[in-house]
């Protein structure tokens, strides 16, 4: 008796699935073992034949100089301007940042998948995963806000000095453009970006690559040029990057050995300074970097509670002594000056690295301090073993509950209105100044492994737990001696004066650079008005 036609059709299409994997399998490992035979010249032992087929040998990238301002140079991003070869971690930093945590699994838990998958069908299951459903605008704003760094910090040298030295810049890539366009144009300055183009459905990204289908480099610079060549082509030792680079009229190749490829660009030397940047994650999501995140989860959520319980219930010494011995380092530096004969409290003034700032110097110092803040979310608020009061940025009523709060006890301000993750320190704002003569400078620095403790863009009352997540965070609390009365609005200096002498003190002491940045544009530069710092030499190191 034949069985219903129900019952077998889970088994065919079982058996569909299982021969197109096995399909895919097979030709991915098939074609990689010609590559490596027809690399070995295993097959050119006839001396004319093997001259008239092989692929053409180009110079070391290294061997590229003199380059003129009136030449084009063209190149890939990926695996030729970028040192990394897979844009694995730059998928799921849209996942994680742009989507969530669940996206971001679902992308990681895809990736033995990819490693059998050739390079289209790789792509299309990496840009499905990250961008559908997603918002255009959320991954506009991560491309803009949490992208570049990444892309700094793994810029190959070599091909970025050519880059740099040449009039005309232009990139074509496969991966999508909305990926790289803003990194492209507004710290590298190139001139045209060519990418994949994604299918949208409204404001939204379908998943799909657009009908154009993945972009083919050579053929998109043949579109972009015509019959005119570029000057130079750099790319690597595939294939297809040959033939994408034999259409210029010099081509250089990135030799992964050559010590430019394998250093790491200084931040001095990048193109323009990175004072802001958004997003959680701290480290580059490779598959084993997100996997070990992953993994640690389950042991860091309840970890960063147990953290926060202890720093809430417990006294000064204990929650310092529990504090140690669940990973947490607290390096101090300096002591608390002598207070003088007045009514009114000490004013410690703080460079401002996350919200726990007023809470980590008060366990230094051991003893109860209140902290004014702009940014306090009500959980934050809630949470908060110290007494904590938010500012309304009147500065009229803000300068009189200070006044009342000096007159009560030791005030902790952080003058720079919100946190900054790079080294540079944001204008301090001159109303504290106006406010004390017992001022005590406090530099405060932090250091994350996994998770940033601060964000622009998401949930605020989340800082602190992300913070405490991280496997052995670390603060540094360096308590500067008391200003003397002479270099204060007592002794005759405007509140200005004063507030740029401690913004210098304080950046002397962290080794971070002044700026005249305001909190206005951390958030101006973050929601996209301005992606970066115009002018560097009137906007660094111009104190207020």
């Amino acid at each position: 008796m034949s069985l219903p036609l129900k019952n077998t059709v889970f088994p065919m299409i079982l058996l569909k699935v299982a021969e197109w994997f096995l399909y895919k399998l097979l030709a991915n490992s098939c074609y990689k073992a010609a590559m490596k035979v027809k690399n070995s010249r295993i097959f050119f032992k006839n001396s004319s034949f093997r001259s008239s087929h092989q692929i053409p040998l180009y110079p070391n990238i290294s061997k590229c100089n003199n380059i003129r301002k009136s030449e084009t140079v063209i190149c890939d991003i990926q695996s030729t301007l970028l040192r990394s070869e897979s844009f694995f971690p730059y998928f799921m930093l849209i996942a994680f940042e742009g989507g969530s945590i669940l996206r971001a699994l679902f992308l990681l838990l895809s990736s033995p998948l990819l490693f059998v998958l050739d390079f289209e069908a790789k792509l299309r299951v990496m840009v499905f995963i990250s961008f559908c459903g997603m918002k255009i605008k959320d991954v506009e704003c991560v491309g803009r806000a949490v992208l570049p760094k990444f892309y700094l910090e793994n810029l190959n040298v070599g091909v970025y000095e050519v880059m740099k030295s040449a009039g005309e810049r232009m990139v074509f890539t496969s991966v999508p453009r909305v990926m790289v366009e803003s990194f492209l144009k507004e710290y590298l300055s190139v001139d045209c970006v060519k990418g994949t183009e994604l299918h949208c459905f409204g404001n939204y990204f379908s998943g799909f690559v657009s009908s154009s289908g993945i972009l083919i480099k050579h053929r998109a610079l043949m579109e972009a040029v015509g019959e005119k060549k570029p000057d130079i082509g750099i790319g690597n030792s595939s294939l297809h990057d040959h033939l994408f680079i034999s259409l210029c009229k010099e081509a250089y190749v990135v030799n992964k050995e050559d010590e430019k490829a394998k250093s790491i660009l200084p931040r001095e030397k990048y193109p323009k300074p990175l004072v802001f940047h958004d997003g959680r994650l701290a480290f580059l999501p490779t598959p084993l970097a997100t996997l070990a995140m992953f993994m640690w989860l389950p042991i860091g959520i309840p970890l960063s509670i147990f953290r926060i319980l202890i720093g809430i219930c417990l006294p000064y010494k204990v929650a310092v002594l529990l504090g140690k011995l669940s990973g947490i380092r607290l390096r101090v530096k300096g002591t608390d000056p002598p207070r003088s004969e007045n009514d009114k409290g000490v004013l410690y003034v703080c460079t401002h690295r996350t919200l726990l700032d007023p809470v980590f110097l008060s366990t230094s110092l051991g003893k109860p301090l209140t902290a004014v803040t702009y940014s306090l979310s009500k959980m934050s608020e809630i949470l908060a073993p110290i007494k904590t009061v938010r500012l309304t940025r009147s500065r009229q009523k803000d300068g009189e509950a200070m006044q009342r709060l000096l007159s009560e006890g030791d005030l902790v301000v952080c003058p720079e209105g919100t946190t900054c993750r790079e080294p540079y320190l944001l204008r301090f704002s001159s109303l504290f100044a106006e406010l004390a003569d017992e001022i005590v400078p406090v530099a405060m620095n932090t250091n994350v492994s996994m998770f940033y403790g601060t964000t622009a863009s998401g949930l605020k009352c989340l800082d602190p737990i992300f913070f405490l997540m991280n496997p052995r965070p670390c603060y540094n609390v360096e308590i500067l001696g008391k200003l003397p009365k002479e270099l204060t609005c007592a002794g005759g200096k405007s509140s200005h004066e004063v507030a740029n002498y401690i913004q210098r003190q304080l950046g002397a002491a962290l080794g971070f650079e002044c700026t005249n940045l305001t909190r206005r544009d951390k958030y101006l530069m973050l929601a996209g008005n301005e992606g970066v710092v115009e002018d560097q030499n009137s906007r660094i190191n111009t104190p207020n």
